[in-house]
């Protein structure tokens, strides 16, 4: 289940949390597959561009639309700037829940290298069995929007990279092949299922 919410009956003993992944005429932006090299300096501290929906996006909005510049938030990208072209250029990826708490924008900022950072309630994120989100990833307290930039800002150099590293680390285990290859996303799929195939009694 792409919406793998707790709070609306998710029970994640038995049920699968699949990451969602944004395709384009079935694959992913092209803009995405070649990262940046670790030399390249990224100009913005955290980015985020998505509609106003669902309870926690209003408040990223309220809080750091047009507020900052190492921040970017925006509701609607004018159409002179490119989204990726941003994740690209930040550190950190804001990665707010909106009508359901999953996003594609979680998998676009692996991809883009952009270390995600979890605005959530209730989301059992993907492949939590195996992999160590806190490795790769920063969870913000939805209460904490408002201490965004002093929660990102007090992360060291060395924290940062090493979140960079665990990002292009587990890649792999969200790509989609064809046909596919070991540990890429559908074999990650199918080691969730099975797992939860485990704790099934068959009767």
């Amino acid at each position: 289940m792409c919406n793998a919410n707790t709070s609306e009956g998710f029970n994640p003993r038995k049920d699968v949390s699949l990451p969602e992944i944004h395709l384009y005429g079935g694959d992913v932006s092209p803009k995405l597959l070649s990262p940046p090299s670790n030399s390249t300096p990224r100009r913005y501290l955290a980015f985020f561009s998505g509609g106003l929906h669902g309870p926690i996006r209003p408040t990223l909005l309220r809080h750091w639309k047009n507020h900052d510049g190492d921040i970017r938030v925006y509701e609607y990208l004018p159409k002179d700037l490119d989204y990726y072209s941003f994740m690209l250029d930040s550190k950190f990826c804001l990665c707010p829940s909106g009508h359901e708490v999953a996003s594609p924008r979680i998998v676009e900022a692996i991809y883009a290298e952009c270390v995600p950072v979890i605005l959530s309630k209730y989301y059992v994120l993907p492949f939590s069995d195996v992999l160590q989100w806190e490795a790769f990833s920063v969870q913000v307290d939805v209460s904490d929007i408002p201490r965004l930039k002093e929660i990102l800002s007090a992360i060291s150099e060395d924290e940062y990279w090493k979140l960079k590293e665990g990002v292009k680390a587990v890649r792999k285990h969200f790509t989609l092949n064809r046909p596919a290859k070991r540990f890429d996303v559908f074999h990650m799929i199918l080691h969730s299922i099975w797992l939860r195939r485990l704790n099934i009694q068959l009767r």
